[in-house]
């Protein structure tokens, strides 16, 4: 099956979390609002009035399932390209993980954003900073915290010796902590050494690492979640 992937042509933003586990199964899709039409093509289906139209992108369309939100669309995927243990169990563990990490990508997205994402930035700079001293001070620590513990439990993936998709998006998160705020997640990085580790085992996986150095990877810029904003990392 060839799936199609319906995000942002620009930014990696949740889409991202998607691309990864694709990427890493070697499974083959279209990144279809990069090509041309594709824009028109995503808004038509968003503004589909039957069927089961999905809220906002990311959303994947499989055969004839159109499937949303970032959880949900892994949630699928995982028992399909061996990215989820085979206990319904262990799906259901990973999926709850999953879905902490969609709690800690509002978080993030929130620093710089308190106040809602209709505002421009400069609209609400004094309680962005007063939101992400909050976060490093408290949601950093409960959030990776809490992947820490699993890890140095588990290890060397989350839920033991074989890589989930929950693992490819705990990288991403490091990924983009490092990019919008470097000098605070350097400081922090030494109270997380399994998640670093983790990390670096993942950016070396074959799929992934080729993925990385490839075009399909776009770059972290200012319209996305995780923004360096310099004011924010001081």
């Amino acid at each position: 099956m060839r799936y199609e992937l319906y995000y942002w042509p620009s930014i990696q933003g949740r889409g991202e979390y998607v691309r990864l586990a694709l990427e890493e199964a070697g499974a083959s899709y279209r990144d279809v609002a990069r090509e041309p039409g594709g824009m028109s093509a995503m808004t038509k289906m968003l503004e589909a009035k039957s069927g089961t139209p999905p809220f906002a992108p990311p959303f994947l369309k499989a055969g004839k399932l159109v499937i949303g939100q970032v959880a949900n669309i892994l949630f699928y995927l995982g028992p399909r390209h061996d990215l989820v243990p085979k206990s319904e169990a262990a799906q259901l563990w990973v999926h709850q993980l999953q879905l902490t990490v969609t709690d800690f990508v509002v978080e993030v997205h929130d620093t710089h954003h308190p106040l809602g994402p209709t505002l421009y930035y400069e609209d609400q700079r004094a309680p962005a900073k007063k939101r992400t001293e909050e976060f490093w001070r408290e949601r950093v620590p409960k959030f990776l915290g809490y992947f820490e513990r699993i890890l140095s439990d588990n290890g060397p993936y989350i839920t033991g010796r074989r890589l989930t998709y929950v693992d490819l998006s705990l990288f991403q998160n490091v990924e983009g902590l490092r990019y919008a705020f470097p000098q605070r997640m350097k400081a922090f990085e030494r109270r997380i050494p399994c998640l670093i580790a983790l990390h670096d085992r993942v950016a070396a996986r074959p799929n992934i690492a080729a993925y990385l150095s490839s075009e399909r990877r776009i770059p972290f810029n200012e319209d996305d979640i995780f923004r360096r904003y310099k004011p924010l990392d001081a």
